[in-house]
């Protein structure tokens, strides 16, 4: 069997980049893309001196500029879209240009790389895509709401994707991880507008400094959650007996507890609407 081959976007720290770092250990080939590599040298050296290659992509840019940087990979067996980021703040704080970088980054960007990528999938009658997302996806948070809002429209064309393509034998994966230990609530981004005077003391200004301190404090150890991610995608380890087998994979406790309690309300909701739902055809 030849040398599998991964893209794996977002790979300047976090699970990125420690999935870069398994795979490659793996023998498998790895590029990994990040936005700029003049500021991320220590990065780019330490994932080349494994093996790995390293090419610069923002999430934002063109359908066109991605489809080229993409396809010029060649073969394509996994396509891992980790990059993304947040912006924490309350939704009526947030300007035109976050709202629509928020968007292209964890969005536009995804879909344009799986649009470049399955192209050739389809033509091998193989591969995998991997999605990450996050529990904010299924269970936001105040001060969440567009990264909440992108990761559920990730999620939804996920879903679509994986029905489009199962009959071409091309995979497609959802994680939602909860808190890891990973430089992600270190960056935390807030809005370049002010906050209206009325959130800072309420759950929005107390959610932000909770996120605050959680940082160095979380529970999910990110090399564990890298490895689950490796062995669902190749069908190793103990995760590997999942793939192929469900959609998504919910990593975390935290995630997971978060993500039941949210959908036993929404079971519960549902439910109590039913006979409303029936009562709106025809007589």
């Amino acid at each position: 069997m030849s040398q599998p081959v991964w893209v794996i976007t977002g790979v300047s720290n976090g699970f990125g980049f420690l999935l870069t770092l398994r795979a490659l250990k793996a023998g498998h080939r790895v590029v990994g893309t990040l936005r700029n590599k003049a500021k991320n040298t220590r990065t780019v050296q330490q994932i080349e001196a494994a093996g790995g290659e390293v090419m610069e992509m923002d999430m934002t840019e063109s359908q066109e500029s991605i489809h080229r940087k993409i396809k010029s990979v060649g073969r394509i067996d996994y396509l891992i879209n980790n990059a993304g980021y947040a912006i924490f703040c309350c939704l009526e704080q947030m300007s035109e240009k976050e709202v629509n970088t928020q968007i292209a980054t964890n969005v536009f960007g995804p879909v344009y790389a799986m649009q470049a990528a399955l192209e050739g999938m389809r033509a091998r009658r193989s591969g995998l895509i991997v999605n990450i997302s996050s529990i904010a996806a299924k269970d936001p948070l105040p001060t969440s709401a567009l990264y909440a809002a992108s990761k559920a429209a990730l999620e939804a064309a996920s879903e679509s994707l994986a029905k489009e393509v199962a009959d071409f034998g091309i995979g497609v994966t959802i994680v939602n991880p909860g808190a890891f230990r990973t430089n992600f609530l270190g960056q935390l981004q807030l809005s370049e507008n002010p906050m209206p005077s009325d959130y800072k003391d309420s759950v929005v200004g107390q959610t932000i400094q909770k996120f605050a301190n959680a940082d160095g404090n979380q529970a999910g150890d990110p090399e564990k959650g890298v490895e689950r991610i490796f062995e669902i995608a190749t069908g190793e380890g103990i995760a590997g007996e999942l793939k192929g087998k469900v959609l998504r994979l919910v990593i975390g406790e935290d995630a997971f507890t978060r993500m039941k309690s949210n959908n036993d309300r929404f079971v519960q909701d549902f439910m109590m609407g039913k006979k409303f739902a029936f009562s709106t055809a025809f007589d």
